[in-house]
């Protein structure tokens, strides 16, 4: 009494126009259904309990959760990088006025 979802959204080639199903791509899914187990970000066995406790809802993305993707940041380092760039800023802005000063004594 379960349900296996496959999120086979990611599992595609572009030839042209369209999405195709390579071998390899369906070999996978084949293979996630037979073994009708979990797999991270790809297919996850749910059962009917949780189906109905979830409104009956059958989409995927309900159930397999999607891989995080996003860019890992390292806040100290970005801060470092932001306070050097503001201290060189600085120090450029004291240069030009230096340039603009001698120039209007120049006048």
């Amino acid at each position: 009494n379960s349900v296996l979802f496959i999120d086979g959204s990611a599992e595609f080639v572009r030839p042209g126009n369209k999405n195709k199903l390579d071998d390899a791509n369906r070999q996978k899914i084949l293979d996630a259904f037979t073994a009708r187990e979990d797999a991270d970000y790809f297919a996850k066995l749910v059962p009917a309990s949780e189906i109905a406790d979830n409104d009956y809802n059958l989409s995927v993305s309900s159930y397999v959760e999607p891989e995080d993707t996003t860019e890992k940041i390292d806040i100290i380092e970005l801060n470092a990088r932001i306070a050097k760039i503001v201290a060189r800023q600085s120090e450029l802005r004291t240069q030009i006025d230096a340039i603009v000063a001698d120039l209007e004594d120049e006048q």
